[in-house]
């Protein structure tokens, strides 16, 4: 879906090349859709930075610890020039602003905000708080169908699939 043009925030190339960045939101506590509403927001505030697509929400069930309440989660693609651990370090500091805690909270438990990246372009990055593709994006439908939605095409890096390919295996067990 495109983006209006009054959250994306502007982008100044340099002499570096922009890169189309895909970041996976989640939300199961309060005003979830307002939070993820939010953090696109300050996401798209970040130097050198806009957003270029974003999927639709979809309510998933929890991964993990199952009695907690249900998520809302989406993806949104990006353009942007920052290099991915400052564009890393961007979204833990949105996460701990909309009240997440990650060094207390349970890793797989409740949460106001969940964001990840899942892609950096082309690139393979094992880092130390950074894995890039999303380690665990090729078992996870929540991740995968709205990141269908708005790069069906898109090819995983190290895994020689589309998120197209990867999403029907996923559903069909391969």
């Amino acid at each position: 879906m495109p983006v209006d043009d009054e959250i994306s925030g502007q982008v100044s190339p340099g002499n570096r090349s922009a890169v189309v960045a895909y970041i996976g939101l989640g939300s199961n506590l309060g005003e979830k859709a307002v939070t993820l509403e939010s953090a696109i927001c300050q996401i798209a505030r970040l130097p050198d930075t806009r957003v270029i697509a974003r999927s639709d929400w979809m309510q998933t069930s929890p991964v993990g610890v199952t009695a907690q309440p249900d998520f809302l989660n989406g993806v949104i693609a990006i353009e942007t020039y920052l290099p991915a651990q400052r564009l890393i370090e961007a979204l833990l500091r949105i996460e701990a602003e909309h009240g997440r805690d990650r060094a207390t909270g349970s890793r797989w438990g409740p949460r106001t905000l969940d964001l990840d990246l899942l892609l950096y372009g082309s690139a393979m990055i094992e880092e130390a708080g950074l894995q890039v593709p999303h380690p665990r994006m090729l078992e996870r439908e929540f991740v995968l169908a709205p990141l269908f939605q708005i790069a069906p095409h898109a090819r995983i890096p190290g895994y020689g699939h589309t998120v197209a390919e990867a999403l029907e295996r996923l559903r069909c067990g391969d």
